[in-house]
């Protein structure tokens, strides 16, 4: 075991999240990104940072919905490890049981967020990562037309992971829509 995976490991022990609910979750590590850039600043300024294809198909992707008229903002991209930890523990903290946790967010070292290539789409007038953005203008837009930049839903209703349905949750899917090299 490499001193990465040690340490992921401990991290997840530490969170009490065991090999046997990692397997019966069907859930696969994700490498995390090397090379980031800042893909967005929102209006909190926060800044939110991408793998450079995804942060240029992010960019294609926001002005061609602009163009359409439809506003296409970033809640959530790059996430390290760290950070996905004290998300977890933060809902342990308020009493929340694991399987429901689990079922919210991904273990640290199973999130798409760590690729750099994940992001949570938010549009003005809606709540952040909450279920009602699947009515908006956006995440209808986003159906049409996400895939000719390479980007795809996550979590749909029923997906088998566990997770909650995320229509925010959009991951860029290398060489898909544009043609990039896998």
């Amino acid at each position: 075991m490499h001193d990465s995976q040690q340490q992921l490991r401990a991290m997840l022990d530490a969170l009490g999240i065991t090999p046997n609910i990692l397997e019966r979750r069907a859930l696969a590590p994700y490498e995390p990104a090397r090379e980031l850039q800042l893909a967005e600043v929102d209006r909190h300024g926060r800044q939110h940072q991408l793998i450079p294809a995804a942060a240029a198909a992010w960019h294609d992707m926001k002005q061609a919905a602009a163009a359409d008229a439809i506003v296409l903002e970033i809640v959530s991209a790059f996430r390290p490890l760290e950070r996905q930890a004290e998300i977890i523990r933060a809902k342990l903290d308020k009493g929340m049981e694991m399987d429901r946790i689990l079922s919210l967010s991904a273990p640290p070292g199973y999130s798409e967020h760590h690729t750099g290539r994940a992001v949570d789409i938010n549009t003005p007038g809606c709540e952040p990562t909450e279920e009602e953005f699947e009515h908006t203008e956006a995440f209808s837009w986003l159906c049409r037309e996400a895939h000719r930049f390479g980007f795809t839903l996550s979590y749909p209703r029923g997906n088998a992971h566990g997770f909650i349905y995320e229509p925010w949750h959009w991951c860029y899917q290398p060489g898909g829509g544009k043609g990039e090299a896998r």
